[in-house]
């Protein structure tokens, strides 16, 4: 069932999300240069700080940031939940018209607000992603950004050198729309695509060296971001149709163990009919390759079964995002 309201008017032109772990020496500064910068260009702003379980003070600092300026609001995870859950989380309380995202650590600049801004307000886009072009990062993290970045490229079709950009600005129905979790904000791009919203682009940002603290980047994040861009690409692909993919594949499979047994068989007489002696069927190992194969095809399709019928039963299975309505109210997300 679909409910409908007016659409919602926001007051507030800007809503800055800090996703922040272990970064109490950079938040006062951080804090500081948004504010100069927003007052400067007079744009109404909103700082939300995620304390992603940091264990170091940081929200201890967000508390004092947060007295001495009123528009810095703070959310405190009882653990370390990840960047993702950060974002989310902000994404839902976040109440500008534009929302922009970036890294607790000083390496986003705060200067890039203004245009940014005029990107998404003024040029229609839905998302603009930083690109930092020039990095100040360790060697090992830049060559597996770019070859990350470049499977990224291929793999989804948008065309984006650094999808893991920490500095990217959203029109606010985009974060409305999207969901993300697990590991999935480095593909933010790609959730948005898929929610129907196309004219993403890219500006070319500057990056700076690391003033406090030390790097969270790990090889494990490099092996994590493959495997969710080959989950999000599933889902995105075969996610409301499961049987699409487990039915197809499944078919094949059994056609092909059923093609390959069938061919054993019709041996089998032809050398019956000529008076040859045959072979058991049983004794060649194409038997049990014809069995196996069409038993994992089975399993494929029963699983391509039970998916859809699980999936019958998802709570967003008529989920569907209306850009615009006429003379009736506009359609809410359950």
């Amino acid at each position: 069932m679909t409910s409908w309201k007016k659409n919602r008017s926001s007051n507030m032109d800007l809503t800055v999300v800090v996703p922040a772990y272990n970064e109490a020496e950079s938040l006062p500064e951080l804090a500081e240069w948004i504010d100069r910068v927003c007052s400067g260009s007079s744009i109404g702003y909103e700082v939300i700080i995620i304390d992603d379980g940091s264990s170091d003070g940081t929200w201890e600092a967000v508390k004092r940031i947060s007295a001495a300026n009123s528009r810095v609001k703070g959310v405190r995870f009882r653990r370390n939940y990840g960047k993702a859950a950060a974002l989310q989380t902000g994404f839902e309380a976040a109440s500008g018209d534009v929302v922009i995202t970036m890294d607790a650590d000083l390496q986003d600049s705060p200067d890039e607000i203004p245009s940014l801004v005029k990107m998404i307000r003024e040029e229609g886009y839905h998302v603009v992603s930083g690109w930092k072009k020039k990095r100040y990062d360790p060697f090992i993290k830049r060559t597996t950004s770019r070859l990350y970045n470049y499977t990224a490229r291929k793999f989804s079709g948008i065309k984006l050198h650094d999808f893991n950009c920490g500095l990217k600005a959203y029109d606010g129905e985009v974060v409305k729309s999207i969901e993300v979790y697990g590991e999935m904000h480095r593909y933010i791009p790609m959730l948005v695509r898929e929610a129907g919203f196309r004219n993403i682009g890219e500006k070319v940002v500057q990056h700076q060296a690391r003033k406090y603290g030390v790097t969270k980047y790990g090889l494990d994040r490099f092996l994590k971001g493959y495997l969710d861009m080959l989950t999000i690409s599933f889902i995105t692909r075969f996610g409301k149709s499961p049987m699409h993919f487990f039915g197809s594949l499944g078919t094949l499979m059994f056609l092909a163990g059923f093609i390959l047994a069938a061919y054993l068989g019709i041996r089998k007489l032809v050398f019956v009919s000529q008076s040859l002696r045959a072979p058991l069927v049983t004794d060649s190992p194409y038997f049990y390759i014809a069995l196996a194969v069409m038993i994992i095809g089975s399993v494929f399709f029963v699983t391509g079964f039970l998916a859809e019928l699980v999936n019958r039963r998802s709570s967003d299975r008529n989920r569907y995002l209306v850009k615009e309505t006429l003379n009736v109210g506009r359609p809410t997300r359950q």
